[in-house]
């Protein structure tokens, strides 16, 4: 039924165009479906592809009519879904000829945030989707193929920076098809993977706020570090004062999360067999573990959502060779 439903909602939105006020830019929209299955963290390590299956849908939009083939990003929200804030970086990017597609993770699963309980949906299982993803908008008559880069926020940087690995590529991505860069906000760089310096050749940018007390800064600096001693093209911008969410734009004053799960100190690596360990204990790790604490915020910086603004569009018109507009 649900599948019915979303290719209704794709053929209605199909007749639907906007206009964008602020850039004159004319979006045609469409929700489309994706295919996926929804793995545990263990299955993902090891290559087991045997999830329950699930259809969740992503909103495209496209910024400008006509038949030639757009640069896309694919946007993958964090462990509060979708919200206005992805909103307002699809209309960014649209802004400069780029379409965008937003995936909702958690609705086709009957979710509606994992911010109190991350075990609703392993981070690994959203890179499943957004390789699914990539499939499926490389297929589009208006997308370019090799020109689809993906952003994540938080839980959903995950996907975005670590989809860039080759060993994941290999058990979970499209054949012929990989991501053109990977652009990671907020990431939880805080596990080690197996062979995680191991990436596709194409660009990676983290955008992190030092004051970031949900999602530590210092395990990302360490990845970029590694990264570029691999030589990977990777780059960390840091932003004093900066905390979680820092490009919330719609917040007028710091939000608590009392119950909020936190990693900010564990570091974590994985095993042989696909477990993840507690590297300071060496113990396997779940979200029981003594290092997970609670309580935390989200606040809004102008100053580092501007930069950020600026620094991922000439990042991405330089990637996808975008003319002057």
């Amino acid at each position: 039924m649900l599948r019915h439903l979303w290719f209704l909602a794709t053929a209605v939105s199909a007749l639907f165009v906007s206009q964008w006020s602020h850039s004159q830019t004319f979006v045609r929209m469409e929700l489309r479906p994706v295919e996926s299955v929804t793995l545990t963290g263990g299955q993902f390590l090891t290559g087991d592809k045997n999830g329950k299956p699930v259809t969740l849908a992503g909103e495209l939009r496209l910024p400008r009519p006509g038949v030639d083939r757009l640069p896309a990003v694919i946007l993958i929200h964090g462990s509060g879904g979708v919200n206005p804030s992805h909103e307002r970086w699809a209309q960014e990017l649209n802004g400069i000829g780029v379409a965008t597609f937003i995936l909702d993770t958690f609705s086709g699963r009957g979710i509606v945030g994992t911010v109190n309980d991350q075990a609703q949906l392993n981070s690994l299982a959203m890179m499943a989707d957004t390789y699914r993803a990539l499939a499926a908008l490389a297929s589009h008559p208006r997308i370019d193929p090799n020109r689809i880069a993906v952003m994540g926020f938080s839980k959903g940087a995950v996907a975005a920076v670590y989809s860039s690995n080759q060993r994941f590529h290999k058990l979970y991505g499209p054949a012929n098809i990989q991501f053109a860069a990977h652009i990671g906000m907020y990431t939880p760089c805080n596990v080690r993977y197996r062979e995680d310096d191991k990436t596709s050749g194409k660009p990676i940018r983290l955008f992190h706020g030092i004051a970031d007390d949900w999602v530590s800064i210092e395990p990302c600096r360490a990845y970029v570090a590694r990264l570029k001693t691999a030589g990977a093209d990777a780059m960390l911008t840091e932003y004093p004062d900066a905390v979680h969410a820092y490009d919330a734009f719609n917040l007028t004053q710091p939000l608590k999360f009392p119950q909020a799960q936190t990693t900010r100190h564990c570091l974590l690596a994985e095993g042989r067999n696909g477990e993840i360990l507690n590297s300071k204990t060496g113990k396997p790790y779940d979200l029981n573990d003594s290092c997970v604490e609670k309580g935390t915020q989200v606040a809004y910086n102008l100053s580092a959502h501007q930069a950020t603004v600026k620094a991922v569009k000439e990042f991405l018109v330089a990637t996808f060779r975008i003319p002057a507009l």
